[in-house]
Formats: structure tokens, sequence, C-alpha cells
């Protein structure tokens, strides 16, 4: 049986009464944030692109070089292996991440097949490249196949959000965030839709740029 998917804004709907219901405080954030955004985008290596772009950046920086590469046409898997690394640095990616974009558009990865394997499997096939950790297959995973029970502990913004979410005194671990996230489940994509969001309104700042 395939693996259920977010498409919609009902099924936000129905993951966000299911975690106001598991955990009040969700719906104290959902009344100051409003309507969760989709967030969903087409699967592929250009989705890819765009998370390792944003990996580690804020959202202004991550958007600034991703539209230079848009610009230069160094978004699609044949351009990038065609690139001088000069190119690519000259949009604003480091040489680290030169060389990853060139390591996922060497993989040859079967996009559409990852949507038939369970999270292990997909998880193992995105990390097994060069470049792609755990939080950049988690958030590809998230908002380009759709996963609504992937979660993403590592990522800094949603840890932050948590802390001021349910009153912590400092900023869990990812070990702390990803054990805090078990009850949430099935709809932990959603969960961190509403953390993002959250953060955003307490921060004053996106937390998230895909």
């Amino acid at each position: 049986m395939p693996l259920r998917t977010i498409e919609t804004e009902a099924d936000l709907a129905e993951g966000v009464a299911h975690l106001a219901q598991v955990e009040p405080r969700f719906g104290h954030a959902l009344a100051q944030t409003g309507p969760l955004p989709l967030r969903r985008r087409e699967a592929g290596f250009e989705a890819m692109l765009s998370i390792l772009v944003s990996q580690q950046l804020s959202v202004a920086a991550a958007g600034g070089i991703w539209r230079r590469m848009e610009e230069a046409g160094l978004i699609t898997e044949a351009s990038i292996l065609q690139a001088e690394e000069e190119a690519m640095r000259a949009c604003g990616l480091s040489r680290p991440k030169c060389r990853y974009a060139r390591a996922i558009a060497e993989a040859e990865l079967d996009w559409a097949g990852l949507h038939a394997l369970d999270h292990d499997a997909a998880m193992e096939a995105l990390t097994a490249i060069k470049g792609v950790g755990r939080w950049t297959a988690e958030i590809y995973l998230m908002f380009a196949v759709g996963r609504r029970d992937v979660f993403a502990p590592g990522d800094l913004a949603l840890q932050e959000s948590a802390r001021l979410l349910f009153g912590l005194p400092e900023r869990p671990s990812a070990a702390a965030l990803e054990g805090m996230a078990e009850p949430w489940s099935p709809w932990r994509a959603v969960a961190a839709r509403l953390l993002w969001s959250y953060y955003r309104i307490a921060k004053g700042r996106e937390g998230v740029a895909t």
C-alpha cells in the first residue's frame, strides 16, 4: 500500500486536528499562525538542489543564491554536470556545495521511485549521495515527496520554536526533539510546518526556505 502523503489543504487540516487533540499547545500555536502553508513542490533534481543550496543559510541568503542559479540556467542535472565550478561559485555556492551539486547530478537517482520506498529505504537512498545528510533528505521527503510523518529534529528553527512553544529552559537537542515528536505521529510533517510557522511569528523571520 502506498504511503499516504500530504497533497492538499484538507490533508493539513486533518493533521492539525490530530495534533491539537494530542497536544493542546499546537492549538495555541495555530491560533497565532493561522492556516498553514502547504509547502509542496515538484519532486526531482531541482527540488533537491534547492534544498542543498539552503543548507546552513538564512532564507534570504539561500533565496538570493537560488535566483542567480536560475538566471544562469544552473538548475538541471545536465547544466550542473556541464558547468565549470567557477560558474556555480559566481552564483554564490561554496566549493563544497559545488561538489555536492555535481554528486547529486551524477547519482542519477530514480526520483519517482522514491515515492514507493518506505521511510528507511528512502532515507538510505538519499543519504548515500555525497552532500545529502539527514536534514537534507528529511526536508526533501517532507516537501517534495509529501510524506506526512517525516520530521527534521536537527533543524535549528524547529528546535528553537519547540523551546518557545513548550516553555523549555533551553533549545532541545536533535535527540530530545525527536523524542518529543514521537506522540505527534503520524502527522509529524504537519507538526514541523506548524512549528516553522510559529517560529516566523515569534522571531519575525522565516525558519525554512522551501
